[in-house]
């Protein structure tokens, strides 16, 4: 295992993911038809250290990334969603935030059960 496999070995970091039905006449529902995303989280901060998201544009993706990476989640999921709204001005905007919603919940269920 080389070090970058490894980044995420500590069990301070848990994987979550959430998906959403995409809206059709987009061009990214003409590839998929569901929206996917995966956030790594550090349990001890609640704090997003990665994101990963299915995208067709690598520009999409990245600035997405950088909205979410960093973020104490669920804490801050208002001003998370605040800033999607109005700075991710994409016809997909609904179905990400569902996205990244089911995946802050699933976090946070689990978190709650330990």
């Amino acid at each position: 295992m080389n070090a970058a496999d490894s980044r995420y070995a500590s069990e301070r970091y848990v994987l979550a993911t959430g998906f959403a039905q995409l809206p059709k006449g987009t061009p990214l529902s003409e590839q998929q038809k569901v929206f996917a995303c995966s956030l790594v989280f550090d349990r001890e901060e609640d704090r997003v250290t990665d994101a990963s998201f299915t995208f067709l544009m690598g520009l999409t993706e990245a600035f997405l990334r950088n909205l979410v990476i960093g973020r104490r989640l669920p804490h801050e999921w208002n001003k998370l969603q605040h800033d999607v709204r109005e700075r991710f001005l994409v016809p997909t905007q609904g179905a990400i935030l569902q996205a990244l919603r089911a995946a802050v919940d699933r976090y946070a269920e689990a978190k709650q059960r330990a």
